[in-house]
């Protein structure tokens, strides 16, 4: 008599479960790493985006990875389920900031320079000299930049107020001190103020910590007191928006800072 004996081969785990939760972990660990080591200035910004794109291509290839074990667990039955969920799961939360950024570049216009007078901008003289030749250089804007964010940026404009100057940089003060600026021109006494001020900023962007030079001009029109105001990004061809969006913050805060101050202020005028 014949006896039988049966084997049963254990389930494979394919490496590449492994591997994919190993590099879409990494990726996530180096990511809030590096944005951490970039708010505190820890990381120059030049390397910290060369640090990001490791960190997308790492976490791309995690999610080729997983795939591939997906694959394998489909076709030949293999362990690694949990790994590479992990790893995909993981790897696409990594991807998602540069997913919308994607988008952003291709929702806002390419522009890096974004004042309320694109033909007489208000002057980034400090701003200039404290830019490195890796900077982006500030540049008047050429005549298809101007187009450009008078059809993306409508409402981006300068304001006119019916106050004195002293009294509208009391206010242009008041709105400064609640942006955590860094002040590099600061406004002058208001005793000392006459005829045109210029104030100038630093200003970082909320998540990623990324500098913009910001410039603010007020002018003594007479009877009247005009504002206007200039954002350009010190790194990087797209500035998302965000220029444009601070401007129109700020102006805005202004506009409801002179409201309650003053009682009055006369409706945002484009000239």
């Amino acid at each position: 008599m014949v006896e039988y004996q049966t084997r049963y081969l254990e389930p494979r785990t394919t490496r590449a479960a492994g591997v994919s939760r190993g590099l879409a972990s990494f990726s996530a660990v180096l990511l809030i790493t590096a944005v951490l080591g970039h708010r505190r200035g820890l990381i120059d910004t030049t390397a910290f985006f060369w640090v990001l794109a490791i960190v997308a291509l790492l976490a791309a290839f995690a999610l080729l990875f997983s795939g591939f074990a997906f694959s394998r667990l489909w076709k030949f039955g293999d362990q690694g389920g949990h790994d590479l969920t992990i790893g995909a799961l993981l790897g696409l939360i990594v991807l998602a900031p540069f997913a919308f950024t994607a988008y952003q570049i291709s929702t806002y216009p390419m522009l890096r320079d974004i004042s309320t007078d694109a033909e007489d901008p208000p002057a980034l003289t400090a701003a200039a000299s404290l830019r490195t030749p890796d900077m982006n250089r500030l540049e008047l804007a050429t005549a298809g930049e101007r187009a450009l964010q008078a059809q993306a940026y409508p409402l981006v404009a300068g304001r006119r107020y019916d106050l004195s100057l002293d009294r509208v940089l009391d206010s242009v003060r008041t709105v400064l001190g609640r942006q955590g600026w860094e002040i590099v021109v600061p406004p002058p006494a208001a005793e000392q103020a006459s005829g045109e001020v210029d104030i100038e900023a630093v200003a970082r962007s909320l998540v990623l910590s990324l500098p913009s030079d910001v410039a603010i001009r007020v002018v003594d029109d007479g009877d009247s007191t005009f504002v206007d105001m200039r954002s350009a990004s010190r790194y990087g061809r797209h500035d998302l928006g965000e220029n444009a969006q601070r401007i129109s913050g700020f102006l805005t805060e202004l506009d409801q800072e002179i409201a309650t101050q003053a009682g009055t202020a006369t409706a945002p005028q484009a000239e």
